[in-house]
């Protein structure tokens, strides 16, 4: 007899949860192991990290679960200064990175080249 959509449901939540345990315990064993070493080795977070403190990993440890809801990083987005690369007549100036910007796009309409605007050291 074949099996239901609503059978079949219930057998992927028996597996998640079956899946969810058999996880816990592998990293139970990992966490075990890792202290193991670093008693035995006199490890620090400084030998582990290359910092004073220890960093989280933003990847995922393993590959997530179908159905369960994912963290969203609590991480912001940090904006790196990057040196000039092009710059116009009027001091503007533009990394190369990113979408460009409305004054880049106003000289290669005037009949510039990025050539032209090109800073050269």
């Amino acid at each position: 007899m074949p099996k239901s959509y609503k059978q079949v449901l219930a057998q992927i939540q028996k597996l998640q949860k079956e899946a969810e345990s058999l996880r816990s315990k592998e990293v139970q064993g990992v966490i075990a192991r890792i202290k193991e070493a670093i008693s035995h080795y006199g490890l620090t977070a400084e030998d582990l990290f290359g910092g004073t403190r220890a960093r989280k990993s933003k990847a995922p440890a393993v590959a997530p679960v179908e159905g369960r809801k994912q963290r969203k990083s609590a991480a912001k987005t940090v904006k790196v200064a990057r040196p000039a690369k092009f710059r116009d007549e009027a001091g503007n100036t533009w990394s190369g990175i990113g979408k460009r910007p409305e004054w880049f796009k106003a000289a290669l309409a005037a009949g510039k080249t990025a050539d032209d605007l090109l800073i050269r050291d």
